[in-house]
């Protein structure tokens, strides 16, 4: 095959290939008219690597950068330490299925200086972690069928349930304009109905609590809803992020007995807790179960009283330890061997539902988490504190990362310890995914893709497979040729499944590449997915598209082209 090029075509070609963002692999963008700000190309070119959020692959260790931040992790924690007010600490970073590191601080019972020092399996009061288990049972039940849609009004579910919200009578008039075709009263329902998955999210309205109640409440739910009828909703559901106890114990009681008709901890315990392993996770706080206790203590040094919280148990009640809790971890990761929820419910559970006001505590809220981005990252951290103890539990599920925090004391008041350690984490942990060998797939059979393949006779390719049969795809041409540095002209093709491959760089790549005048996006290559075309009567791949380079009809040629110009 032989390509003439003349001045004027090679011209010609080159503007298009650069309009044309559709017509090849590399993606240009064009420089604004004025001219380019050299200082500011200089800069770009030493700054912007990427990838910027790199993915997780395995690790083999050690890693020094991963030590390094490990370690001012440990002086963190153990510097946090204080002998009256935060006599203990536990902590454990999880990546993916595997424990990074754990650290204990301090000891069981920090007025004794004979107290056994604590470990992985002292047992903490987790406060409101325990809302983390409501949750659970609510995307199981749906999950399994057994609740229609987490958008059920709790209405459905309990007879009798009203409370008064004067604040969605409000917007009856913009409701009417907005509603899309609903009428004004389907859209009053939509907007302001009560939903488990509002109840589960902060975004329910309900009151932090029931009137006239303390967290001690012995009462049942009956009489919770005998008392709502009439209370008052303090914001209209689904528009503001509000913190309620109440929310997640009404959800949990209900849920569970007109569900899954059952005791709802006897529910935890058999479909949660039992699956995972967590013996050591529960409810009711024992003898044994104090024995084996960190005690906690007020900022004064005094010990708390163990209570129970009765018909609120749901929202605080709960114990665990830091090895039951890296095992919850590892589920909500997707990469415990015993999952409780699939990956698609795991996706959702773990998606930020609702931007709060700035006078709330988070930036974001979730099923039911509290959301804060650090680093460019989504932090879904749940966080509790009940008389003597603090707990937190987060995670980076980009980074397939997880971090728990039980403190047997009050937590410092002038830093976020979570916080403080994930800006160490996060970074040493994108500098480890960048550094590791890219895991490379092979096809099983090479010989229907390796060849020639052209865009219109534009653009060109050559596919070839290594000794392991793993694929490489080279740009050439005249233009590729002049313009594009020979590291950045070749990217490996990792197989997926039939016909699919996946975009790898193996190295660290700079964000945006400057060719002449034009910015190229080697970032925007990152990871995209070649799907070649079924294989003809030679067994070969007649072509193939990269949909999310919105790139198609690359097609086969015979043999490599001959440029003359």
């Amino acid at each position: 095959m032989k390509v003439e090029w003349t001045n004027l075509g090679m011209v010609f070609f080159l503007l298009l290939s650069f309009v044309m963002t559709g017509c090849f692999i590399w993606q240009y963008r064009l420089p604004k008219a004025k001219p380019v700000d050299k200082s500011y190309a200089k800069e770009g070119k030493e700054e912007k690597m990427c990838p910027r959020f790199p993915e997780p692959v395995p690790l083999e260790h050690p890693i020094p950068v991963l030590i390094e931040a490990l370690d001012k992790v440990d002086a963190l924690l153990r510097t946090s330490i204080d002998a009256t007010k935060l006599p203990a600490i536990s902590a454990i970073v999880v990546f993916n299925d595997s424990v990074l590191w754990n650290g204990n601080f301090g000891r069981r019972n920090g007025s004794d200086p004979t107290s056994p020092p604590i470990n992985e399996y002292t047992i903490y009061r987790i406060a409101s972690l325990s809302k983390i288990f409501p949750t659970l049972m609510l995307y199981k039940l749906w999950e399994d069928g057994k609740v229609g849609s987490l958008d059920d009004p709790l209405g459905k579910y309990v007879k009798n349930f009203t409370i008064k919200n004067p604040l969605g009578g409000r917007r009856n008039h913009d409701l009417k304009s907005t509603s899309d075709g609903m009428s004004s009263r389907e859209a009053e329902v939509h907007i302001s109905s009560v939903t488990l998955r509002r109840m589960a999210s902060q975004l329910s309205g309900l009151p932090r609590r029931l009137r006239a109640t303390t967290l001690l409440w012995k009462g049942n739910t009956q009489a919770a809803v005998d008392l709502l009828q009439d209370d008052v909703l303090v914001a209209d559901p689904g528009t503001k992020c509000h913190y309620s106890n109440l929310a997640f114990s009404l959800l949990a009681h209900i849920v569970a007995k007109k569900v899954a008709d059952m005791d709802y901890q006897q529910w935890v315990s058999e479909n949660i807790l039992q699956p995972l392993g967590m013996e050591d996770t529960g409810f009711e706080i024992t003898s044994q179960i104090e024995k084996r206790m960190a005690i906690g203590v007020y900022s004064s040094g005094y010990p708390a009283p163990l209570y129970d919280l009765g018909w609120y148990s749901p929202s605080g009640q709960m114990f665990s330890t830091p090895a039951d809790l890296a095992k919850l971890v590892m589920m909500l990761l997707g990469a415990y061997y015993h999952p409780v929820l699939q990956p698609d419910t795991l996706k959702t559970m773990l998606t930020p539902l609702f931007r709060c006001e700035n006078s709330y505590f988070a930036e974001q809220t979730g099923t039911p988490w509290e959301v804060n981005e650090q680093l460019g990252y989504d932090i879904i951290r749940k966080d509790g504190d009940l008389d003597g103890y603090s707990a937190s539990i987060s995670l980076v599920p980009r980074l397939k990362l997880g971090l728990v925090i039980l403190m047997a004391g009050t937590k410092p008041e002038d830093e976020d310890l979570v916080a403080k350690v994930y800006s160490s984490l996060i970074l040493a942990m994108e500098s480890a995914f960048r550094d590791a060998p890219r895991v490379l797939i092979p096809t099983p059979d090479p010989v229907p893709y390796i060849g020639y393949f052209t865009y219109s006779n534009i653009t060109f390719y050559e596919i070839k497979a290594d000794a392991d049969g793993v694929l490489s795809l080279e740009q050439f041409g005249p233009q590729v040729d002049t313009m594009v540095p020979m590291k950045y002209r070749s990217l490996k093709l990792s197989y997926l499944q039939d016909r699919v491959f996946r975009v790898v760089f193996e190295k660290e790549y700079p964000c945006q590449l400057k060719v002449n005048a034009a910015w190229v996006s080697l970032e925007s290559q990152d990871g995209q997915l070649f799907n070649f075309y079924i294989f003809n009567k030679k067994g070969l791949s007649p072509g193939f598209d990269v949909p999310g380079l919105n790139t198609y009809n690359v097609t086969r040629i015979p043999h490599k082209p001959i440029f003359s110009g």
